[in-house]
């Protein structure tokens, strides 16, 4: 009788590993996915490289234009002509960027040869009847001009106070204007203007490119069928909260990169001070830019999902355009009242906000109130995109309304 021996598994043997479970959310491996294609895109990168170079380049060419010295040369006649010229140099000399200088001529017919042959940018007479006269060839510099006028009055109001017995400034004593603002400060003015234009281009170009980045992957999927593929996979608004996340994490990144090259450049020029003024706004921007952005990237992908070839992409885009150049608008023109009213209206406000924080100090409140209002219009626009993307991206045939597509079994 024979017996079968039970052999038992060698405890010592190495034992193969169980596979682990994947709970990585459906969505995060879109998101991942939306990035990585983005990042392994030979012209993204390269517009994004060459963008960096062109906005550094934009920041130290300014800065060098600014700083700038500029030297003008004034032929005159007489010596009261090289007094006026003189003053203008002591004048401009404050800022170290402008210099005169006088060339005297024997007569007004030489001095104007001067300026006509090129040796000098402008010429300036005295009439008979003191009568003065800025002669220039085909134009006169506007900083000529004003500088030669400032002098001009400055020697002027000097040489009657003296024969008053008197001197200039006892003359002028009591005249000085100052200004005074009740809301903003007057130093950070043109700051504010040149800030608000960046904001308000970087947020226009950022949305339109990664906009429609989101609708046209929604509807090439569409059309291609690989949607239907995917909604065996993943949920429907998976696939959704991916695609946006995905771009709006490409968007924020480069907005990031943008801004930092700028504020680097900005730190090795002359205009370093300004830095640290410009750094809490752009901070916020960035915050306000994701609120912004989310309800922009919401509505992109409900329209790629209603669409049905790129022309009815282009036909139905009108609207979020049109609050994209709104945006626009109001970064770069409104003011007082108006910019306080755009600075709380939803995608407005990504560019608005943040101007009003650069022409003034606002209430913490106030910016708080704006972010969650943004922020509760991009998760009320994510919900209905969502219940519009699952009915319309599965539908073939013709585009779809925004009724037609709310008809639509879910």
């Amino acid at each position: 009788m024979s017996t079968t021996e039970t052999r038992r598994p060698d405890s010592s043997a190495p034992q193969r590993p169980e596979p682990a479970e994947d709970n990585t959310p459906p969505w995060a491996i879109v998101t991942l996915r939306e990035v990585m294609v983005k990042a392994r895109d030979r012209s993204y990168l390269i517009s994004t490289v060459v963008t960096l170079v062109l906005i550094v380049g934009a920041v130290v060419f300014n800065a060098y234009m600014a700083n700038r010295g500029t030297d003008y040369t004034v032929a005159v006649t007489a010596g009261s002509g090289a007094s006026v010229v003189d003053t203008a140099g002591q004048s401009a000399s404050a800022d170290g960027s402008t210099a005169f200088e006088a060339v005297t001529a024997d007569s007004p017919e030489a001095a104007r040869n001067l300026v006509s042959d090129g040796e000098a940018d402008a010429a300036l007479l005295q009439d008979s009847d003191g009568t003065w006269t800025l002669v220039g060839d085909e134009e006169i510099d506007s900083g000529l001009r004003s500088s030669v006028a400032e002098a001009l009055r400055i020697t002027v109001i000097n040489d009657n106070a003296e024969a008053a017995g008197m001197t200039g400034t006892e003359l002028l004593a009591g005249s000085e204007l100052e200004d005074e603002l009740l809301d903003g400060d007057a130093d950070n003015a043109l700051l504010a203007t040149i800030v608000g234009f960046a904001f308000s281009f970087l947020f226009y170009m950022s949305a339109i490119i990664f906009g429609m980045a989101i609708a046209s992957s929604v509807l090439e999927e569409k059309q291609n069928r690989v949607v239907e593929i995917l909604a065996t996979a993943i949920p429907i608004r998976q696939l959704l909260y991916g695609k946006v996340a995905g771009n709006t994490v490409l968007a924020m990144v480069q907005l990031a990169l943008y801004g930092g090259a700028a504020l680097l450049a900005l730190n090795f020029t002359d205009t370093a001070d300004m830095v640290g003024m410009i750094i809490p706004a752009s901070g916020w921007f960035l915050v306000f830019f994701l609120a912004g952005f989310l309800i922009l990237a919401s509505a992109w992908a409900m329209l790629g999902a209603m669409a049905s070839r790129s022309e009815d992409l282009n036909n139905s885009s009108t609207p979020v355009l049109g609050v994209i150049f709104a945006a626009l608008f109001a970064g770069m023109f409104a003011e007082g009242q108006l910019l306080v009213i755009a600075s709380f209206v939803p995608v407005v406000s990504s560019v608005a906000m943040p101007i009003r924080m650069l022409n003034s100090e606002i209430p913490l409140w106030e910016t708080f109130l704006s972010l969650g209002i943004a922020l509760a219009a991009a998760y009320a626009l994510l919900r209905f995109s969502e219940n519009i993307y699952r009915r319309a991206v599965m539908q073939s045939g013709g585009a779809l309304t925004l009724r037609k597509a709310m008809k639509l079994e879910s």
